[in-house]
């Protein structure tokens, strides 16, 4: 990007906060407020950009909790990776004491399990609940393994939560030409997310962002642009409901008692997508 594009852009992500356009969620007293960045761990400028527009939605929108989709740390993962691709892009938010809770990707090492800022507990897979009517699910999408199934099966069934948000890397639906819908993983992950009424599924993988119709009554999202991107890769089709792949991007998402709303921001602080829906 040339400096008369950096110009532009800083320009155009200046306006939009003064204007109050990129800010739309209710933020209401006493709602759980959460962010979602996927394939991130590039440390790449672009990686770092979006830290910054984190950062700054966390001045008006005050979450405490970021879940990350997977490719968390591209390449080498030595201290100075996490520290160049995790630790310096987002230093803002984590001053402020936001949690960062992984899942893997194809590209990341089981040991990123045991790095104390991605909050896994040493484990592929695991649950956690931040607040009273919410928890999540984060699987170890690239070794669906029969055992990580049954353990899923028990938690789902074990949870009083009013919402339920499973997230992993590979997408159970996508219009990616690269990539698309992992349709084994559909086939035996999809059964639980209905049975045991799972109102929130995001994954990344596919480095765009996309909005599935819902299917089932299960609304899904793909969130992997969050430092790489694969312009143009969308494939429009009835699956779509919203796509963006022309820039990288971040979501916003606050629950409040049944409601879910959300809001996708690009690299350069607009937003793409916004709006809301009830728990399945």
């Amino acid at each position: 990007m040339d400096l008369v594009q950096r110009i532009s852009a800083f320009l155009l992500s200046l306006y939009l906060c003064l204007a109050g356009l990129a800010q739309q969620l209710p933020n209401r007293p006493g709602s759980f407020r959460f962010a979602v960045i996927g394939d991130s761990g590039t440390g790449a400028r672009h990686q770092y950009e979006v830290g910054r527009q984190l950062a700054s939605s966390l001045k008006t929108f005050r979450f405490e909790t970021v879940v990350m989709m997977g490719d968390n740390i591209y390449g080498r993962d030595t201290p100075k990776d996490y520290q160049q691709k995790f630790e310096l892009p987002y230093k803002a938010l984590l001053d402020a004491g936001v949690k960062f809770y992984a899942s893997l990707g194809n590209h990341d090492s089981t040991s990123q399990a045991n790095y104390k800022l991605f909050n896994m507990g040493g484990k592929r897979y695991y649950t956690f609940k931040p607040h009273d009517d919410v928890r999540f699910f984060a699987l170890d999408s690239t070794a669906m393994t029969p055992d990580q199934l049954a353990w899923l099966e028990k938690e789902l069934a074990a949870s009083a939560s009013d919402w339920k948000i499973v997230y992993c890397h590979h997408p159970l639906y996508s219009s990616g030409a690269r990539h698309g819908s992992d349709m084994p993983l559909r086939a035996v992950l999809e059964p639980l997310l209905l049975k045991y009424k799972v109102s929130l599924a995001l994954a990344g993988h596919d480095h765009f962002y996309e909005r599935i119709q819902p299917q089932k009554g299960l609304q899904y999202f793909v969130v992997g642009g969050s430092a790489k991107l694969r312009a143009g890769n969308v494939r429009r089709t009835n699956l779509t409901a919203k796509a963006f792949d022309t820039d990288n991007s971040f979501m916003l998402m606050e629950i409040d008692k049944d409601t879910l709303y959300f809001q996708t921001i690009s690299r350069a602080g607009a937003t793409v997508d916004s709006g809301s829906f009830t728990r399945h």
